[in-house]
């Protein structure tokens, strides 16, 4: 079996940041959602992977590579535009081929895995088996309707009017039936080639569908709010790991990462939270939640349940919740009797909070 991976969004609803990132890029726990797709991918025994790119292409390559360190070998494919996820299918079919395949979106983060529905697609080997999981928003998502026997009847891409609430998780599994497919449907109201409409199509045609309820933790990162709770349940999953400074004045709580040449003076962290190498905080309380990225400094700073990219810092902050702050970028305050704050900024900015 092999893959083909989708990171060619475009990102629009996780703007600002996806002004200067490609969204797969976003950091969870310290590390790109694209490595957690990939890792996954890898457990399902896959080892070749065709890769869907966009404009972000250079940056995704120069952070990804040839797949060599996942124990993979991807080859890239670049979609000037974004016509649909079986469009995607129709590109990648030179590498395909007729062998069978997972298509798994590259902004899905599934910690769990999806192994195990691997194992059951390789056993039956039905045309498409895709999985779905309850949700309580279903006109975000491909929903599939089925039967009281379980089987799938019909499949429809963000309905304005659900008549389910199992949503499409973003992790698919095909054999070379879906090409028929892919060849046979047209462009929906939306322009795009949709792959729900292929797998109908496939159903249509008398072809096995087959649906797994996910039971694991999914998330598809939309929103920041998406990005935050998947961070905070990626750091529930860390091991205590202390391989930077911690000085005699710090006190270090619960389950906290200190990556090597980090250092932490006069602070208090509470796990679970993560600090990047070469990352100095002083003076600072560091709550549950909270990935702080490389190189990054942080002075007499209070913050939580946030996430700090790379090479980042912090002056004189007190209260910062559920942030959101991009690569490079500088936050001071000049009043410290500011109350609590909520910031969702991009890279390379100054802030200044006043009070």
């Amino acid at each position: 079996m092999k893959a083909l991976v989708l990171a060619g969004g475009s990102g629009t609803r996780l703007r600002p940041f996806s002004h200067s990132m490609p969204k797969q890029l976003i950091p969870l726990a310290n590390k790109p959602i694209l490595e957690y797709v990939l890792e996954d991918v890898g457990r399902m025994g896959v080892t070749e992977v065709a890769m869907i790119v966009g404009r972000w292409a250079a940056d995704i390559v120069r952070v990804i590579g040839d797949g060599a360190r996942f124990g993979l070998r991807i080859s890239y494919i670049e979609q000037d535009q974004p016509l649909g996820l079986a469009h995607c299918v129709r590109l990648a079919r030179p590498i395909l081929g007729d062998d069978d395949f997972v298509m798994y979106l590259g902004d899905n983060v599934l910690p769990d895995g999806a192994a195990d529905v691997a194992a059951e697609f390789r056993a039956r080997r039905p045309a498409a088996h895709i999985v779905v999981q309850k949700v309580a928003d279903p006109h975000r998502f491909g929903i599939v309707e089925v039967a009281a026997n379980g089987a799938v009847e019909r499949l429809v891409e963000k309905p304005a009017q659900p008549r389910s609430d199992l949503a499409v998780v973003g992790v698919y599994f095909f054999t070379a039936a879906i090409h028929r497919a892919v060849a046979s449907i047209a462009p929906s109201d939306r322009g795009e080639l949709e792959i729900t409409d292929a797998i109908q199509w496939l159903l249509a045609n008398g072809a096995a569908v087959e649906a797994s309820r996910y039971e694991g933790y999914w998330r598809d990162i939309g929103h920041t709010e998406d990005v935050l709770a998947c961070n905070g349940r990626l750091l529930g999953a860390l091991r205590p790991d202390i391989a930077g400074e911690v000085d005699d004045a710090s006190s270090v709580v619960g389950d906290v990462v200190v990556e090597h040449g980090a250092r932490v003076v006069r602070s208090r962290i509470e796990g679970p939270a993560i600090v990047g190498a070469h990352t100095l905080i002083e003076d600072s309380h560091v709550g549950p939640n909270t990935a702080i990225g490389r190189a990054c400094t942080l002075y007499a700073t209070d913050l939580a349940e946030s996430i700090v990219q790379d090479g980042s810092s912090i002056s004189s902050v007190r209260g910062l919740r559920s942030s959101v702050i991009g690569r490079s970028a500088a936050i001071k305050s000049i009043d410290h009797g500011s109350p609590y704050h909520r910031l969702a900024i991009s890279d390379h900015v100054s802030v200044e909070l006043a009070g």
